[in-house]
């Protein structure tokens, strides 16, 4: 398993706090329990000199599901290091923050 992940999984579950859940890349058919953070590999930023590539980020798509429109989370995630907010949306009464993380 890559290490970063794994610290990246820590640091999204330190963020949602103990009555939340943090899911990398679950399947559809799994029951997710809210607010809970979603996320998974979206695509990566390479930096090159001479030709090589010396920096290779990868980022993730990190999303933020809470019934609660005003949840905290989501301020949170902002706040990271290489952090964009992407866009909102609500499906099924549940609130959407999509951000992007290069970690």
């Amino acid at each position: 398993m890559d290490q970063k992940r794994l610290d990246l999984q820590a640091l999204l579950e330190s963020l949602v706090g103990p009555s939340g859940k943090v899911y990398f890349q679950p399947p559809e058919s799994m029951q997710m329990q809210y607010p809970c953070i979603v996320y998974q590999r979206y695509n990566a930023l390479s930096e090159f000199a001479d030709g090589l590539p010396y920096i290779h980020n990868k980022r993730y798509q990190v999303t933020v599901i809470d019934s609660d429109p005003d949840s905290p989370i989501p301020d949170k995630i902002a706040t990271l290091p290489m952090c964009t907010y992407n866009r909102f949306f609500v499906v099924t009464n549940l609130n959407h923050d999509v951000f992007n993380l290069y970690y």
